[in-house]
C-alpha cells in the first residue's frame, strides 16, 4: 500500500503553505529542519486531519508539462538535434524526453525550441545547459534564468 501525500513547495526562508484536504485551513510552517533528511511529513490540522506533505526544495515549482518541441546541440564538438517531449518546466529549466538515440551529454549546451499551450501560443526559444542525462530523460538549465519571458511566467502561473 502506497501512501500518497500532498506537495508543499519550500519557499527560500524556509518556510511552508500547509493546506489540509479535509477543511481549508492555511498554515505556514518551518521545514528547514527536514532539508537534509526525510521530505514527507505527517501534518495534524486543528480540525484534527491527519495527511502527508511531500516538501519540494526545489529553487523553482516545476510543472509537468506534455509539450512538444527540439533541440539542437551548440556546444563545440557536438553534433545533432531533433524532436523532444518536454515533460516538466519551471523559471530555471525543463525537463524532456528524447525518442530514439541520442547524442545529448552532461554539460552540453543546448538550444531548445517550444510551444506553450497557452492562449497566444508563445513560441519560446531558450539556451540550457544539460544538467542530467539518465538514458532518454534529459534535465537542462535555462541560460537565462534572469530575463525570463512573460508567457513562462504567466504559464507557470496557471
Amino acid at each position: 500500500m502506497t501512501i500518497s501525500a500532498l506537495k508543499a513547495h519550500v519557499r527560500t526562508n524556509g518556510t511552508a503553505t500547509l493546506i489540509c484536504p479535509a477543511c481549508g485551513a492555511v498554515r505556514n510552517v518551518s521545514a528547514e529542519r527536514f532539508r537534509h533528511g526525510r521530505h514527507v511529513i505527517t501534518a495534524r490540522c486543528r480540525c484534527r486531519h491527519v495527511y502527508n506533505i511531500l516538501l519540494d526544495f526545489r529553487r523553482h515549482y516545476r510543472k509537468k508539462t506534455n509539450l512538444p518541441g527540439t533541440y539542437e546541440i551548440l556546444s563545440e564538438g557536438g553534433v545533432g538535434g531533433g524532436i523532444i517531449h518536454i515533460i516538466n518546466i519551471s523559471r530555471g529549466g525543463l525537463g524532456f524526453t528524447v525518442s530514439g538515440l541520442h547524442r545529448i551529454e552532461k554539460d552540453q549546451l543546448l538550444l531548445v525550441e517550444f510551444q506553450l499551450n497557452d492562449k497566444k501560443q508563445s513560441v519560446l526559444k531558450k539556451r540550457a545547459t544539460v544538467k542530467s542525462v539518465q538514458q532518454n530523460v534529459i534535465g537542462c538549465q535555462f541560460m537565462e534564468d534572469a530575463a525570463m519571458e512573460k508567457a513562462l511566467g504567466f504559464f507557470l502561473q496557471t
